[in-house]
């Protein structure tokens, strides 16, 4: 089984310990990771603000860049969700061929992190330790369009010494959104608001998520509050170990 890791642009630039803490979880469960250095950006910032021209080297950049690989796995929903719903629209709109295949090996080869363990490893328990109270936001395009549904609860689950307690309004978003919140500043920061008081009501030390992006907009929220509360990625509370743990 040959193993890609898709980094992102967002945790290759600002959050490089979430591809870290995902690549120790697969080689902790046996799986030998790759890193393709031809990746780049999946074309996500380009296709939401409408350049959808642009949008199409960068789908060919990933068809070549994945090539011959049984599985993409990435610790992030939203770059999934471009994949798998977007690059099939790209493909279409162009009229190339070569756009399409890109899409249709693509596809079905692409996994978010925790639907990779559950779905395709068949694991809910990796191993790991952290003895914290958290909290888990899940991002819009976790929740809606990859329907990751409990995947990441169940993974909580089983994290010894982790105390797993619920976020009220959790299917709502937390205002990031992308472009939304350079759009719409002050919305977003409403609601981000709103995000960061159910968190804060928890009495989580940690409120985790499966999109840094997500955890970007929160954890900022945050910091301006001086609120104890920190963020993490799963990815980072999977490959936490009493022997390793998350600082």
């Amino acid at each position: 089984m040959r193993v890609a890791l898709f980094a992102t642009c967002v945790n290759d630039a600002i959050y490089p310990s979430t591809a870290i803490a995902t690549v120790k979880v697969l080689e902790r469960l046996g799986v030998s990771v790759e890193f393709p250095a031809a990746q780049t950006c999946c074309g996500q910032p380009q296709f939401n603000t409408g350049y959808r021209r642009e949008t199409e080297p960068l789908v060919r950049r990933m068809g070549r860049a994945f090539e011959g690989y049984d599985y993409i796995v990435t610790p992030s929903g939203s770059c999934v969700a471009m994949v798998r719903d977007n690059y099939p629209r790209v493909a279409r709109s162009s009229g190339h061929e070569d756009l399409t295949r890109a899409a249709q090996s693509l596809v079905p080869r692409t996994y978010e992190l925790t639907e990779f363990l559950v779905d395709v490893l068949g694991v809910t328990d990796v191993g790991a330790y952290y003895p914290h109270k958290v909290t888990y936001h899940p991002s819009c395009h976790g929740l809606r369009m990859l329907a990751l549904g409990d995947r990441p609860y169940q993974l909580l689950h089983n994290v010894k010494g982790l105390e797993l307690v619920e976020l009220p309004g959790a299917d709502e978003c937390c205002g990031f959104g992308g472009t939304f919140a350079v759009k719409n500043p002050d919305v977003s920061a409403a609601m981000g608001a709103d995000k960061v008081h159910n968190a804060r009501s928890t009495g989580a030390s940690v409120l985790c998520g499966a999109d840094n992006s997500c955890l970007m907009h929160i954890g900022g929220i945050l910091r301006r509050q001086d609120a104890p509360q920190r963020t993490f990625h799963i990815a980072e509370i999977l490959a936490s170990t009493q022997e390793e743990p998350l600082v």
